[in-house]
Formats: structure tokens, C-alpha cells, sequence
């Protein structure tokens, strides 16, 4: 399973590919927003940075909107993917970016009909929100195993990013049910590599190597 970042700050990303656990980033604008700079600059050194997919959102609401954003915002480099909201007018985009070669990631997905859909218009990336829908009281990595399924079922190539992660536990299923990727929070990131018990074991060599330096 790769491992996207969710973030816009440019701290996070490069800490994240220093420990090597970066395949590639999601953006989208309260991210942006939240690093209080002018958000093309971001965006720039962003792209520039990370080897791997980085999804850049449009703001648009209508087609026309959507596609022309789009264009731009892979104009950027080759390693843009745009995301696109899951509506009709967004649908109408990805089938035309898909046409044009330009790699899309349908995001707001909530139900597993709408990642069948945006599989069919020729998305490159679905990005179903599984933290917002446990907020809801309902089991967000449900929609995960019926998305597995129905895009095996098919042999749909359009892979599975589990979006909205709140916690190592959502990473852990996704990767269970077999996921293609999962955006995670750099706090989440970390979280993953540590262990109370490992810092625990860690302590403990390093006293017991002290006695034996002692006693030479």
C-alpha cells in the first residue's frame, strides 16, 4: 500500500520523505489556507518537491470551470492529478480530462455508487472519506470493502486513496482490505512507526549496555 501525505506545508512533506514513507501528496484548499502563504507558491514548490502524485484541487462548480482549471493546473508538471468533485458537472470533467490524458482524483465520495461512477468516467484516483463518515455514526471503512470488491470485480484500474484518516487504526484496515493507498495526516504518520513498548525496549538495551561498559 503506498502512502500519500495530507498536508500542504512544506515541513511536513520534506520530513515525510526523509523517513521515506512519502509515495506521493493530497492538497486541497483549507489545507492551503491553513499554511497562511500565497497558495500558487505552495502549489509550485509542492510539485517540484515530491517525486510522486501530488492532487491539487479545482474550486470550480461548473464543467466549463472544472476543465480549464484543470489544464492549468497540470500545466505545472507532470506529476499533477487533479481533483475533482463528485457531482454531475464534475463526472462531465473527468471523462474529458481522462480524454486528454490529464490524471483526475474524484474526491467528496461517500458512497460506493459514486466511486463505480467516477471509475467509469475514467478516473485515475477515488477518494472516499471514511473519518467524516464515522463522525456519522457510520462504519466510514464499510464503503472501502465494497469499493475493493466492485472496482475487482470489474478490473477497474482507478486506485482507491482512503481519505479523511483520523488514526493509525483506519490505516491498518485499509491496508486489511487491501487499498490501494491512504492520505494520512503527518501527525498520523508518525504515529505509525512508534511504540511505547519499543521505546521501552529501546531504553532498556541502552541501560543494560552501560552496566556492561561499567563492569569492562
Amino acid at each position: 500500500m503506498k502512502f500519500f501525505i495530507d498536508t500542504a506545508n512544506i515541513e511536513e512533506i520534506k520530513k515525510g520523505i526523509d523517513m521515506g514513507l512519502v509515495d506521493g501528496v493530497t492538497t486541497n484548499p483549507t489545507l492551503l489556507a491553513k499554511e497562511k502563504k500565497d497558495p500558487q507558491e505552495v502549489i509550485r514548490e509542492i510539485v517540484s518537491i515530491v517525486n510522486g502524485p501530488v492532487s491539487l484541487e479545482v474550486i470550480s462548480k461548473d464543467y466549463k470551470g472544472m476543465c480549464e482549471e484543470a489544464r492549468s493546473l497540470s500545466a505545472l508538471g507532470g506529476n499533477v492529478v487533479v481533483k475533482i468533485p463528485m457531482t454531475e458537472e464534475g463526472i462531465k470533467a473527468v471523462q474529458t480530462l481522462s480524454r486528454e490524458g490529464i490524471k483526475t482524483n474524484v474526491t467528496l465520495i461517500f458512497q460506493p455508487l459514486q466511486a463505480l461512477i467516477a471509475a467509469k468516467a475514467g478516473a485515475s484516483y477515488v477518494s472516499p472519506f471514511i473519518g467524516r463518515l464515522d463522525d456519522i455514526s457510520e462504519r466510514g471503512m464499510g464503503i472501502i470493502e465494497d469499493i475493493v470488491m466492485i472496482f475487482g470485480n470489474y478490473g477497474f484500474e482507478t486506485e482507491i486513496i482512503v481519505a479523511s484518516i483520523r488514526n493509525p487504526v483506519h490505516v491498518l484496515e485499509a491496508a486489511r482490505i487491501g487499498a490501494d493507498i491512504a492520505t494520512i495526516p503527518f501527525a498520523v504518520l508518525r504515529q505509525l512507526i512508534g511504540h511505547p513498548l519499543t521505546d521501552i525496549g529501546i531504553e532498556r538495551f541502552l541501560k543494560d549496555w552501560e552496566t556492561l561498559k561499567n563492569k569492562g
